[in-house]
C-alpha cells in the first residue's frame, strides 16, 4: 500500500517553518507497514492544490494533507477539497458545540471566523480536535483515501495517534514493520559504513534494513525488518552495538541529554557548567530535560574574560600567554565552576564559534572542552568547521559526551 503527503503552506515553501509534521508521518508510517512514497510542499493555492491531490490520488492508495484548515482567509484547503470530491459545506452542530466549548473555557469570545470552521465537507467523515478548532476530515472514493488534517503539529499527531493510523491499519495495514535504533556521536557516517560493511551485507542478505540518519556531530542507525523479524531485529541491533563501541550513546530514540540525566540521577552526582563558546546552549540542553534539577545545580556563562578570571579564578597571565582558547583556561574554568558550585562534577566550553575571529593557531571551530571531578582534570582539544550555530550545538553534544565517557569509564 502506497502513501503520499501534500504539506500545505507559504511558510513552508518559504523556509519560515521546518516541516517536522512530513518527517513525523514518515516515521508513523512506516511502522504502520506502510509505504510512504513521496512528500509534496505547495503553497495555499487552490489550481496547486487541485493539482497535487489529482496528481497524488492517481499514484497513491492513502494521500495525506496538512495545513490550511484555520480561520483565516488564506485557509482554503476545505473549499477546495469540495470542489474536488463535488460536495458542498455544511454545518456541523457538533462540531459547532465542541468549538463553543473550546473558547468558553479559555474564556475567549467566539468569533463568526470560528464558528465557519464548523462548516465541513457533507461526503467527508469528520476527525473531531479535542486539541483545537480545526477538524480532519477522511474522504474514501474509487478505492483511494484522502485525509486532510490540521498543521498544527501537536495537533496533526494526535488526530494521526487516535483516528488515521488506527483506521489504515484496519484498511490497509500489512502487520506493519519493527525498528530499533542505535545512536551514536563523534564518528561519522561515512567511518561507520566502512567498520561495520560486512555486518551490513549480511543483515541485508537476510531480509533486514539498515538506515544512516545523520545530524550535526552524531548519526542515527536504524534497523528495521517486518514485524515478524522482530526478534532478529533486536538481536541484530544489539550486535551492532557491541560493534562500534564507546560511541554508541543510546539504543532507542533518548537523546544524549536525557540518557546523561539518568546515569547522574542513578548515581546521585551533581553537575554545574562553566561556558564560553556555547554561550548557555549546554545549559539548555540539560535543563531541557524534565527533572533536570535532581543533579544540575547551574552554571556560568563566562563569555568575557573578565567573568572568566573574576568568577571563576582564570589566571590573568594565561589568557594573556595563550589566549582564552587553550587546554589550560578550559581546565581552569571546569575547576572554578565546580568549586563555586560544589558540584561532583563540571564541563567548560571556550573556543571560536565563528564565523570569524580565528587564528593559525586556532581556527574557527577550535573548541577546548574542560572536565573536572574529584578524580582529576583534563580538556580535550576538537576543530569542528565555520558554521556557527552548528559549532555551538556540536560543542555541546561533544561535552555532554565527555561526560558520558567519563562515568562509564572512570577517565
Amino acid at each position: 500500500m502506497r502513501a503520499e503527503i501534500i504539506s500545505i503552506g507559504d511558510e513552508l515553501l518559504l523556509g519560515q517553518t521546518v516541516n517536522t509534521n512530513a518527517a513525523w508521518m514518515g516515521r508513523a508510517l512506516h511502522e504502520a507497514g506502510i509505504s510512504l512514497q513521496q512528500v509534496i510542499t505547495i503553497t495555499d493555492n487552490r489550481e496547486h492544490i487541485l493539482s497535487a491531490l489529482k496528481e497524488c490520488t492517481e499514484r497513491a492508495d492513502v494521500v495525506l494533507v496538512t495545513g490550511g484548515l484555520g480561520p483565516t482567509r488564506d485557509d482554503i484547503t476545505k473549499e477546495t477539497l469540495c470542489s474536488f470530491f463535488n460536495t458542498k459545506l455544511v454545518r456541523n452542530e457538533d462540531v459547532l458545540a465542541a468549538i463553543r466549548e473550546y473558547f468558553s473555557e479559555k474564556g475567549i469570545p467566539v468569533l463568526p471566523a470560528n464558528e465557519e470552521q464548523a462548516d465541513l465537507p457533507e461526503k467527508a467523515d469528520i476527525l473531531h480536535n479535542p486539541r483545537g478548532t480545526a477538524m480532519g476530515m477522511w474522504f474514501e472514493e474509487y478505492n483511494k483515501v484522502v485525509v486532510s488534517m490540521p498543521g498544527v503539529p501537536h495537533e496533526m499527531e494526535g488526530m494521526m495517534r487516535e483516528h488515521v493510523l488506527p483506521r489504515l491499519r484496519k484498511r490497509f495495514g500489512n502487520g506493519g514493520f519493527y525498528y530499533e535504533v542505535v545512536q551514536t556521536i563523534g564518528v561519522g557516517e561515512s567511518r561507520i559504513a566502512h567498520s561495520i560493511k560486512d555486518w551490513e551485507d549480511r543483515i541485508r542478505a537476510e531480509g533486514l534494513s539498515l538506515a544512516y540518519l545523520p545530524t550535526s556531530g552524531m548519526v542515527r542507525l536504524r534497523v528495521s525488518g517486518p514485524i515478524e523479524m522482530k526478534d532478529n531485529v533486536s538481536r541484530e541491533a544489539a550486535r551492532l552495538e557491541e560493534i562500534l563501541g564507546d560511541i554508541v550513546f543510546a539504543r532507542g530514540d533518548k537523546g544524549i541529554a536525557e540518557v546523561l540525566g539518568a546515569m547522574l540521577r542513578e548515581r546521585k552526582m551533581t553537575l554545574s557548567v562553566a561556558e564560553s563558546c556555547t554561550g548557555g546552549y549546554l545549559s539548555e540542553m540539560i535543563t531541557a530535560i524534565p527533572g533536570s534539577s535532581d543533579y544540575f545545580l547551574g552554571g556560568v556563562v563566562s563569555y568575557h574574560r573578565s567573568l572568566k578570571s573574576d568568577v571563576l579564578g582564570v589566571d590573568d597571565a594565561v589568557i594573556d600567554s595563550e589566549t582564552a582558547v587553550c587546554e589550560k583556561v578550559a581546565v581552569q574554568m571546569a575547576e572554578g565552576v565546580r568549586k563555586l558550585t560544589g558540584a561532583d562534577v563540571a564541563l567548560s566550553t571556550t573556543g571560536i564559534a565563528g564565523p570569524d575571529g580565528g587564528t593559525a593557531e586556532n581556527p574557527v571551530g577550535t573548541v577546548w572542552i574542560g572536565i573536572s571531578s574529584a578524580s582529576g582534570s583534563r580538556a580535550e582539544r576538537f576543530t569542528f568547521g565555520r558554521n556557527r550555530l552548528r559549532n555551538i550545538r556540536v560543542a555541546s553534544l561533544y561535552a555532554l559526551n565527555m561526560l558520558r565517557k567519563h562515568m562509564v569509564t572512570g577517565s
